[in-house]
């Protein structure tokens, strides 16, 4: 007898759809079956079942918050069961401890998180019992089935555990160290926040503060230029002025005089400079680069368009998301004209078929197994689904998936770049600059006519030596622009290539292995982490720091915690153990390094620390915490109904704890229909899934009452009135 453990619910049903299973309580028992000659059993954890211990649980005068204490390094880490998910751990548990089972199916999501996750629960188990891996990177059924017939042994995959608990223990000793020196020292200055600080979000963090002061000293010019419009032999145009290479003059007299100069004056083509420029198809969808197109298309936040992902890969209809290639094996290119020809089959694709190469098996800008990491490319599966029959969102995302691979099939983009250089009187020099699509190609299927850049210019075709006259010329004026802040996009990408700014030209580099700031996994979470600490804003999808985030910043300032580079450092480090070719020893050894030296220089820099330019009054109006609060936990309310983490209070409403770790989005408003809902009345709800009878809720000119329950089998809050109370 096997025992399977999935990383979610949702997650262990789809793995027991191919079989006939029977649902117990908290798992499902597969009946015998050739790959499960004895059955099975299918269970799951409920996201991190399991999570590192608080420091007091190491040593107990680390409980209070004291420079003297730190840092706080233990000798060994230790995991313990989670109170909310301690029911789930004790089926996994007794499952794992029958002596019918003889083998543990890891059966997370294939990558170091669902690693860690499986892992971790079976060593608080204590069961020693062989293992094996599942590693699947689609949850179709064809998909989970050749993933069982070919199960990895535990051991191709350890590395990864090692990696990805390395990276829980760096973070978790560099976060605790780095967030309590900054709230006390912090504190010491009248400011009684807490300040939140770790290996990624602090770096991040840095990137938009940087972006904001460089708005800041940004001094806008006046500008002004010249721009001529040509009859050369019947043939029209436009020009700016140029002197070597620049088309603008920051002297207004000089750029009205050159105006003057040039009325009704004879002109000529002196040069003229034609360049072809061949655009192939992008790379196929890694998660960074679907989170950037879905930002820049639908304004999606990074966050939000992984948690879509998500939904799609369950439903079966799209590969696995988290991954961080943009290549697929020759397997995978072998069923793409399958699905194409499914996809020809919908209103919405209809137009693109027939495709101009049928084939991507030799096309090495898709298909390369040496570049296929954990996971291949974001592709639609053979479980082909019509759009329209998906929510608006993940219509959306799903249609973006679609058609990149679709265009992947299409032929180069072809455009002819025009250079014309015009002489005026022989002696003033004006360019113009133009395009023109010579092939449409792969832009067919990622661009509506609506979407193109505005501007294309098309230039008449004029020939070298050619002669007319200025028509008409006049002066723009202009003004200097400073930098714009990121979208959440951008700083998506941002993270990925550590800060390093990439030109359009570039972009594909992007594509390729970077040391990133954090994983493709874990990059969304962060930039939501910096929002819900209130260290960021978005406003019409731009992201700038508030002044919580620009005070951290700036004590921190130049030391080493800020720095996006030594994060990848880290990050290269770690994929490394996962490789199996760097130490975890040595890079905790690293982390407890590091820690040090954070304490230290936090501590030397406090003595000097300026923040004029901060409105601290701000900062201490919006603490989340009053000044003799001495419990910086958030407070527990109580179970999620729909995941079993803990309900915590976040201010305007109580939500799950798990939101950045497992997507739940269990939350409950405290105030609903102009009704605030007491915390004893939350608490009740979650505990009994029934509130008491509440008075006063008002919709329009009606005022009622009512109970709130919880509807299991729609996982939603509803009210119970009188009459349906029994």
């Amino acid at each position: 007898m096997k025992v399977i453990i999935a990383e979610k619910p949702d997650q262990g049903v789809k793995l027991a759809a191919p079989f006939s299973a029977k649902k117990r309580n908290g798992y499902l028992e597969v009946q015998p079956h050739p790959l499960f000659p004895k059955g099975a059993y299918v269970t799951w954890a409920v996201g991190h079942i399991c999570e590192l211990v608080s420091p007091e649980e190491y040593n107990k005068s680390w409980k209070k918050w004291s420079v003297e204490t730190l840092p706080i390094i233990p000798d060994k880490f230790k995991y313990k069961v989670t109170r909310t998910k301690a029911k789930q751990f004790q089926v996994i548990k007794d499952l794992l401890n029958r002596s019918e089972v003889s083998e543990i199916i890891i059966a997370g999501d294939a990558g170091r998180e669902g690693e860690l996750i499986v892992r971790t629960i079976i060593e608080q188990c204590r069961v020693k019992k062989s293992m094996k891996r599942l590693w699947i990177s689609s949850l179709t059924e064809n998909a989970v089935k050749e993933g069982f017939e070919n199960l990895l042994h535990e051991s191709e995959t350890r590395n990864l555990y090692y990696e990805a608990y390395s990276r829980a223990c760096a973070d978790w000793v560099v976060g605790m160290n780095a967030s309590r020196v900054y709230t006390l020292l912090l504190q010491q200055k009248g400011i009684s926040d807490v300040f939140s600080a770790g290996r990624v979000q602090t770096p991040t963090l840095a990137l938009v503060v940087k972006r904001e002061k460089e708005i800041e000293k940004f001094k806008s010019e006046p500008f002004w230029e010249i721009i001529a419009k040509f009859d050369i032999e019947g043939k029209k145009y436009e020009g700016k002025w140029q002197k070597d290479g620049e088309t603008r003059t920051h002297d207004k007299a000089m750029a009205e005089a050159i105006a003057k100069f040039c009325e009704g004056k004879p002109a000529v083509v002196k040069r003229i400079e034609k360049e072809r420029k061949e655009f192939q198809p992008p790379f196929l969808f890694n998660l960074s680069s679907l989170q950037a197109t879905a930002n820049k298309v639908f304004k999606f936040s990074p966050k939000k368009t992984l948690d879509i992902a998500q939904k799609l890969y369950v439903k079966g209809i799209i590969s696995y998301p988290r991954s961080d290639s943009s290549f697929v094996t020759k397997g995978e290119a072998e069923s793409f004209p399958s699905i194409l020809n499914k996809l020809s089959q919908f209103d919405d694709y209809k137009t693109y078929f027939p495709i101009p190469n049928s084939s991507l098996i030799h096309n090495k800008r898709f298909v390369n197994e040496k570049k296929v990491t954990d996971h291949y490319a974001i592709i639609p599966t053979e479980q082909v689904t019509d759009p329209k029959k998906l929510s608006a969102d993940e219509n959306k995302i799903y249609d973006l998936v679609v058609r990149r691979l679709i265009a992947a099939h299409y032929n180069q983009a072809i455009f002819d770049y025009t250079t014309i250089e015009t002489l005026v009187d022989s002696r003033a020099e004006f360019i113009s600059k133009g395009k023109q699509q010579i092939q449409e190609g792969w832009r067919k299927v990622l661009f509506a006519p609506s979407d193109k850049e505005d501007g294309e210019i098309i230039l008449p075709l004029v020939s070298e030596g050619e002669q007319g006259k200025v028509e008409d010329v006049r002066v723009k004026e202009g003004k200097t622009q400073p930098p714009k802040r990121y979208t959440e996009g951008q700083l998506i990408t941002l993270m990925k290539t550590a800060g390093k700014h990439l030109e359009n030209g570039e972009l594909e580099k992007v594509m390729k292995e970077t040391e990133g700031l954090g994983t493709e996994a874990t990059r969304a979470g962060i930039i939501t982490m910096l929002k819900e600490r209130k260290y960021i804003d978005v406003e019409k999808n731009q992201v700038r720091p508030t002044q919580k985030g620009l005070l951290l910043i700036e004590a921190i300032g130049e030391q080493i915690l800020a720095s996006p580079e030594m994060t990848a450092k880290w990050e290269k480090r770690l994929k490394e153990i996962g490789q199996g070719t760097a130490s975890a020893r040595v890079f905790m050894e690293q982390a407890r390094k590091l820690s040090e030296k954070i304490i230290t220089d936090a501590v030397k820099q406090s003595e000097i620390w300026n923040f004029s330019n901060i409105d601290i009054e701000e900062v201490k109006k919006k603490s989340s915490r009053s000044k003799n609060e001495k419990n910086f936990e958030p407070k527990v309310v109580g179970s999620c109904k729909k995941c079993g983490g803990e309900v915590i209070d976040k201010g305007k409403f109580y939500g799950c704890s798990n939101y950045g770790k497992t997507n739940c989005d269990f939350t409950i408003s405290k105030k609903i229909l102009s009704k605030t809902i007491s915390q004893t009345n939350v608490k009740k709800l979650l505990k009994d899934g029934r509130t008491n009878m509440i008075k006063g809720f008002k919709k329009g000119d009606r005022t009622f009452d009512a109970a709130l329950q919880w509807e299991e089998k729609e996982k939603k809050i509803s009210f119970s009135f009188p009459s349906q109370q029994h």
